[in-house]
Order: C-alpha cells, then sequence, then structure tokens
C-alpha cells in the first residue's frame, strides 16, 4: 500500500504506508506540557505523526488532540516529522492559529532542537544552502542540497563530543521539509538513526519492506532518528511563552552509553 506514486516515468520509488501507531488518551494526558484557552502543547514521542490519517482520530496527534480537546478543528501551528520528538503547539481558535502562524512567517518564533550527529566536531558550522528535491534519489519524498531550490540556513552548534559523535543544538532560520536532516548530511555529519538522510538510503525501503531488523540496528544505531525540538520560543510573537521539553529517556540513554555529556537543563 502506498502514500505517494513516483512521477510518471521517473523511475523512483514511491513512499510505502507505515503501520499505523495508534494513540490512547492516558497517553495523550501524559504528553501535556500546557494548556490555556488559547493554546495546547504536547511533547511528541518519535514514534506518533503529527498529521490526521485515515485511520480515526486517535492514529494522529491532530486528531487525538482535536478529540481530546472536543473541538472542530486543532490548528497545529509547529509540526515535527513522526520520528522527531518534541514539542508540538497547536492553537485552540482560527484567530490565535493565524496570529501564530503570522509570527512563524514574519520570524518572530523560534524552534531549537536537539541532535546526535555522526562524527565528533567543536566549533559550530552554519549551513547556507538552497534545499530541493533530491533528483538523484529513489525516494520520491527526500530533499537534497539544490541550487534551484529555496533558500535555507541552519545553525549547528556542538554541546559535547565522544565516541565518534556529538550531541548539538540546531537552531534553524527557515523551515524547509526535512532542512535539519538534509543539511546535517551535506555537512557529512547524518543524524545517528535516520533511515533516508543517514549512511544508506537504502535502509528506508529495507525498514519498510521489513521493519526494524537486527542489520539495520548494527548501520543506524537507533531505530529513530536522533532529533528533539527542546524549544519553541513565542516571545517576540505576541505570546509571553517559552515551551520547552528536556531530551528524551531514548536519546538521553544512547548518550551515556556513548560517553556522550549531557548539560545541565537538557
Amino acid at each position: 500500500m502506498l502514500t505517494e506514486r513516483p512521477v510518471a516515468g521517473d523511475g523512483r520509488a514511491p513512499v510505502p504506508r507505515r503501520p499505523v501507531r495508534m494513540i490512547t488518551p492516558a497517553e495523550l494526558d501524559s504528553w501535556v506540557l500546557y494548556d490555556d484557552d488559547e493554546v495546547f502543547v504536547v511533547n511528541k514521542p518519535g514514534d506518533v505523526v503529527c498529521h490526521p490519517s485515515k485511520a480515526g482520530p486517535w492514529s494522529s496527534l491532530a486528531g487525538a488532540v482535536r478529540a481530546h480537546l472536543g473541538l472542530d478543528a486543532a490548528h497545529l501551528v509547529f509540526r515535527l516529522d513522526r520520528e522527531t520528538s518534541g514539542v508540538v503547539l497547536f492553537a485552540k481558535t482560527p484567530e490565535v492559529a493565524g496570529h501564530l502562524q503570522r509570527a512563524v512567517r514574519t520570524r518572530k518564533s523560534g524552534k531549537t532542537y536537539l541532535a546526535i550527529l555522526t562524527g565528533e566536531f567543536s566549533e559550530p558550522a552554519t549551513v547556507d544552502q538552497p534545499l530541493g528535491a533530491d533528483e538523484k534519489s529513489v525516494i520520491v519524498a527526500k530533499t537534497a542540497v539544490n541550487p534551484a531550490g529555496h533558500a535555507a540556513v541552519t545553525h549547528f552548534t556542538p554541546l559535547s563530543r565522544g565516541g565518534g559523535f556529538t550531541l548539538a543544538r540546531v537552531v534553524t532560520e527557515t523551515g524547509r521539509k526535512h532542512q535539519i536532516r538534509a543539511h546535517a548530511q551535506w555537512l557529512g555529519r547524518c543524524l545517528v538513526g535516520d533511515k533516508l538522510y543517514g549512511p544508506d538510503e537504502r535502509c528506508f525501503l529495507d525498514f519498510i519492506d521489513g521493519g526494524w531488523t537486527a542489520a539495520l540496528a548494527e548501520k543506524l544505531l537507533l531505530p529513530r532518528q536522533a532529533l528533539h525540538c527542546a524549544e519553541i520560543d513565542l516571545t517576540k510573537g505576541g505570546l509571553d511563552r517559552v515551551f520547552s521539553a528536556p531530551l528524551p529517556p531514548d536519546l538521553r540513554a544512547f548518550c551515556e552509553t556513548r560517553g556522550l555529556a549531557i548539560p545541565a537543563g537538557i
């Protein structure tokens, strides 16, 4: 079963559907970071999809939040990829959603990520490279540095390093598809566990075909990409709030087993 077909005649592989992960009401309650009359903020795990699917409201974060709040719509202001964990923000009304979305467009909001990257580096790195379709990939959905693409800027700041890996703070100036992952790959510092932008994109197809296997574990080390949205700052966007979520247990455990120091407050 497929969610997307390849462009006719281009020979690239479509993106197959993944097994549906259902959310329980108790789980959603445990993820809530903040809730008031305007916004609803959760700490999304790395195995939950944001956007609604055909499998019912509890098959996606947006659907589960809508059902939980009893609203006709839950306005997703910031989304995360399925395997990226961390802060996700919903607006409860169209007015608040419009206000926050304007803040995003005018760069009056900020997002900070934590990532575990392959290789050790000690100096900050900024990637200012346009992103567009990866025309060399067999995967339809893949993004890459492409001169014909859209402007994209990502800042990587190492926090600790060891065992062949680096824990970094990542800040984006733009919000392109898979931006951090594609820019990390361009740097030669892919995210640990990244099936699509890691050591071999065929890992993604192998995972779709056979699920998580010992062979994939040997290549990727983690069953999901090591990327976490640690903070959303709305103080410049008219909402006096900063929402944060600590490094999740799976990424924390990886750091500890690889000798990567975790700074206080993370």
